[in-house]
């Protein structure tokens, strides 16, 4: 019934198209953003077509044998048209898991696309999961706000929020990023973490060029010197600070707390704010202090699950609907 082939670059321009058109896609699996790291990952991107019409897709990579949701995206899981039916959607991972299992790839790890991007609602994958009796190996936490009903900040937020205000802290959208890329974000994130960005500023300015639209970025500026900054994310439902720092007097000045209060304002047109995570080890450990000063803005929270299936497992999936 349905047939699967493997992204190549013939595919591009219906890749694109189809993600734009999805019900649950967004720019992050546009094959300018996924390309953008190739030398790193070996794709295993699939196309699933039913009399030649593409009805999904599924953001991959292969390493050491396993199929993996791709590892340079937040969230991944399957690309699906507005007009598909859960029947459809069993059946089409049914045809993934046979597909893999043929070609003697014994484990698909699949990462969910969190509901707050999804344009209208689509869980058809984690139903399936539940089905193909997968399991859950993580969960994460997102703080996130949900502009129509948000409690508002915390008397301590406010506060924080009026000292940016009242240290005459400036912010200036910027083209440029290596201002905050080489003054804050490399140097806290090694200093905190021993760690640098995932994206390198070259990448970054590269995927920026390309979604011009998607990907903005924001400097805080005291005394015309830079504070803080972020480069925040934009998808049709959610607007995501992707990095956000500043300097070590950030509490003083208040210039974090001064650029998510603004940037919450002006991205309301979004039907969601994303913090992001604030957990640890695969889920397992959560960032007490960092939740509290989400929740202070008003977030609650939503989860991301993580999968492990086999392949073997397609089996499970005949003879579903009565």
């Amino acid at each position: 019934m349905y047939s699967i082939e493997r992204y190549n670059k013939s595919h591009e321009a219906k890749w694109n198209s189809f993600v734009k058109a999805s019900k649950n896609g967004t720019f992050l699996f546009d094959r300018s953003f996924m390309d953008y790291h190739a030398d790193r990952f070996e794709d295993y991107s699939l196309l699933v077509f039913e009399d030649n019409k593409l009805k999904a897709l599924l953001p991959a990579h292969i390493t050491d044998g396993n199929i993996y949701s791709h590892w340079g995206l937040t969230y991944g899981g399957l690309v699906l048209g507005f007009k598909i039916h859960l029947s459809e959607v069993i059946l089409i991972i049914k045809s993934i898991l046979e597909y893999l299992n043929v070609q003697g790839l014994q484990k698909l790890f699949i990462k969910s696309i969190p509901a707050i991007y999804h344009k209208i609602p689509s869980q058809e994958l984690e139903y399936t999961m539940f089905l193909a009796n997968a399991k859950l190996i993580r969960r994460d936490s997102l703080s996130v706000i949900e502009n129509s009903s948000a409690p508002g900040f915390s008397k301590t937020r406010k506060e924080a929020i009026r000292r940016g205000y009242g240290n005459g802290l400036e912010i200036i959208e910027d083209n440029n990023l290596e201002l905050f890329w080489d003054k804050i974000l490399i140097p806290n994130l090694y200093r905190k973490h021993k760690a640098a960005p995932v994206h390198t500023l070259k990448e970054m300015q590269l995927l920026k060029q390309h979604f011009p639209e998607y990907i903005r970025h924001f400097n805080v500026y005291h005394n015309g010197k830079i504070v803080a900054g972020t480069t925040i994310f934009l998808t049709d439902t959610v607007a995501h600070p992707q990095y956000i720092s500043g300097t070590e007097n950030n509490n003083a000045l208040g210039s974090l707390d001064y650029l998510y209060a603004f940037l919450i304002d002006l991205f309301k047109d979004k039907k969601y704010f994303d913090f992001g995570i604030s957990n640890e080890a695969q889920g397992r450990r959560l960032n007490g202090g960092l939740i509290f000063w989400k929740e202070s803005y008003g977030a609650s929270t939503l989860i991301q699950n993580f999968y492990e299936v086999d392949t073997a497992n397609f089996y499970f999936l005949d003879n579903i609907t009565i």
